[in-house]
């Protein structure tokens, strides 16, 4: 009998042993879920910020096309992509008053929609879509818009905002808000390119 109790207190301890092993095993397991849970969260609120720019870029194309004859006038961005809607801020574009441009004759009808459609886009950019109490909250973060005439009757139509996690940076083509974000990598876009046929 006296060998059995002495094999039996050689023992003890062992299943506390395992039980901190299979707890410290569980505790790496839900931190892994848990940076997966993150990972995921990040990836919806891109994915979410992706689809609001690429209804705000369709809603701007769709504009321009209603009112053809005034493309040019919707042009408010610089070549180099210096000037946008949306976000405050250095290189902010000021909607114009009238259209510059008098080829084809533009109509006074035809230049107030011109303001109007800049300034509800310039809204959107900035959240107007959705409200929470009494601010805006359907925005990309820090959106901007650049509608640019790259040639004759071809205009870019851009938006840009600042995406979560640092990836690749946008083509060179796209010239709408860089720089504004500090890393490009931060910096997301769409854009599409719109021909009008000349109307003259």
């Amino acid at each position: 009998m006296k060998s059995k109790f002495r094999s039996f207190s050689s023992q003890q301890g062992a299943s506390l042993i395992e039980v901190l092993v299979t707890l410290v095993i569980l505790m790496l397991g839900l931190l892994g879920l848990v940076g997966l849970m993150v990972q995921s969260q990040r990836s919806q609120m891109e994915s979410y910020q992706r689809v609001q720019a690429l209804v705000v870029l369709q809603d701007m194309v769709n504009r321009i096309n209603t009112n053809r004859k005034a493309a040019s006038c919707y042009a408010v961005s610089a070549a180099n992509g210096s000037g946008f809607l949306g976000t405050a801020g250095a290189g902010q574009a000021t909607i114009p008053s009238t259209c510059p441009v008098t080829v084809p004759p533009i109509t006074a009808e035809q230049q107030a929609m011109v303001i109007s459609d800049l300034t509800e886009w310039s809204n959107l950019l900035l959240g107007s879509a959705e409200q929470s109490g009494s601010g805006n909250a359907g925005a990309m973060l820090g959106a901007r818009g650049c509608i640019t005439l790259v040639s004759a009757g071809v205009y870019q139509v851009s938006v840009v905002w600042q995406g979560s996690g640092a990836t690749i940076a946008p083509p060179l083509a796209v010239t709408c808000g860089a720089t504004l974000y500090g890393d490009e990598a931060l910096r997301r876009a769409v854009t599409v390119p719109l021909q009008i046929a000349n109307l003259s």
